[in-house]
């Protein structure tokens, strides 16, 4: 059986933590941000985990990482 191909834009987008836990960074953080306020962008910097209903799919993208 041959190896299985990592997708490459996932890698980049996702982490794999402990578990099946997948954190990401936000979106809404690269330009236009002038007229975004302050706290909305103190909230974006953290990351995320991927949900429940999507954790599967993502780690399909993902696996030897």
């Amino acid at each position: 059986m041959p190896k299985m191909k990592t997708n490459s834009s996932a890698k980049k987008r996702f982490s794999k933590k402990s578990g099946s836990m997948v954190k990401y960074s936000q979106a809404f953080r690269r330009h236009l941000l002038t007229k975004k306020t302050t706290s909305r962008k103190r909230g974006l910097r953290q990351g995320k985990y991927v949900g429940a209903t999507d954790i599967a799919r993502v780690l399909r993208l993902l696996p030897y990482n």
